[in-house]
Order: C-alpha cells, then structure tokens, then sequence
C-alpha cells in the first residue's frame, strides 16, 4: 500500500510540476474562461438572465474548457514519448491515481475561476454557497473521472484534437442535466433537500464514473 501511495503521488507531483514549469494547461483554461466569458457580457448586455439561463452558462463554459484543455494529461506523454516509461516503472492504477489526482485539482481551479468571474461580471447572486460549492466538487469529480479515462484513449489516437469533446459530451450528459439543475436551486437560495434527487444523482454518475475507469483503466492502459 505504501508503495501505490508513493507512485501515486510520484505520478501527481511530476505533472504539478511540468503544469508549473510550462503552464499550458492553466493558461489554456484561463484564457477560454475568461474569453467566453468576456463573449457572454458582450452578448447579454444589460438583460436580465433568469437563474436557469445563469446556471446553463456556467456549465457551458465549465464544460467546454475542461474538453479543450483537460485531455493534456496523457497526450502530453505520448507527445514526450514517456508513455512506455511509465508502463515499465508504474502500475497502471498508480497512473490512473495520479492523473486523477492532478485533473480533480485542475477542474476544481477551473471551477473555482469560473464561477468567480461569472459572479463578478454578470453580477450573478448566489443564495446558497453551501450548496453551490457541494455542485462544483461532484461536478469536478465526476468531470475528471471521465475525463481521465477517455484522455488515456484518445492519446493512442492519431487525431487526438477533436476526440475528446466528441467522446465527452455524450458520457457527461447525465452529469450536465444534474449539476445545471442543481446549480439553478443554488442560485434561487434551494436547500440541500431541494437538490437531493440532483446531488444522489452526482454521487451515482461519480462513483459509476471512477469505478468503470478504474476497472478498465489497465486494459486500456497496457493496449
């Protein structure tokens, strides 16, 4: 146990640290966010934006910065050629463990950047935080669970580009409907009670979600 703990982390800390020395994924995620963003005000203007509409927003551009700018993991490795390497020191579990590790991490920033650039620019009141913030942690885990899964497929690809927001949209549909509908209740000051079918159904797509990747991860992982 010590050992998996130790190449976990091993995995988790080398990309913490190439993301920091290169930062091309947080600059990437960032730069949409903001950008999108900047492209919603603009189009917006001064109407008004039920929280429906507010709640669909956010998720769009959480959505679709993950899928541009999360699938880096794995392709990167491929890219350096350092794939083999780990599959000669590292099990893939260890692997699987690690990327999670790192992409939990970058998804919650993402998450964390979006919401507080939306909040401030399209002055958005959120009247429950508690439970805004419990959305956007299931939300990150179950985004980086897929997300972690099918980067280490399409990596093998030779079109690696458009794959993964093809691939990804149609797994996180589930997740999508729970976390905007869930994040609508946020905004309208809804308790956790109100939230609880969209909150279970978080927790069974996350849980379904990491179980199956780490189910196949080694068959994918070794083919």
């Amino acid at each position: 146990m010590t050992d998996w703990l130790a190449g976990t982390w091993a995995v988790f800390q080398k990309d913490v640290q190439i993301e920091l020395r290169q930062r091309v994924a947080l600059n990437m995620l960032g730069l949409f966010v903001l950008a999108t963003l900047a492209l919603v005000l603009f189009a917006v203007g001064q109407e008004t934006l039920s929280p429906a509409v507010q709640s669909a927003l956010l998720w769009i551009v959480i959505l679709f910065s993950a899928s541009i700018g999360l699938g880096r993991t794995f392709v990167s490795e491929a890219e350096a050629g350092t794939l083999l390497l780990l599959q000669l020191h590292v099990r893939g579990s260890m692997v699987f463990a690690g990327k999670l590790l790192f992409t939990v991490l970058l998804v919650l920033g993402l998450n964390a950047l979006a919401v507080a650039l939306f909040v401030l620019m399209l002055d958005v009141s959120v009247a429950a935080p508690d439970l805004l913030v419990g959305v956007l942690v299931l939300g990150a885990l179950g985004l980086s669970g897929a997300t972690t899964l099918l980067g280490a497929l399409i990596a093998r690809a030779t079109q690696r580009g458009p794959l993964l927001p093809v691939l990804l949209l149609p797994v996180l549909m589930p997740l999508l409907l729970s976390v905007v509908e869930a994040t609508r209740i946020a905004l309208t000051g809804g308790t956790w009670r109100a939230a609880q079918d969209e909150v279970l159904t978080l927790i069974g797509f996350t849980g379904t979600t990491i179980t199956a990747a780490v189910l196949l991860f080694d068959y994918v992982w070794q083919e």
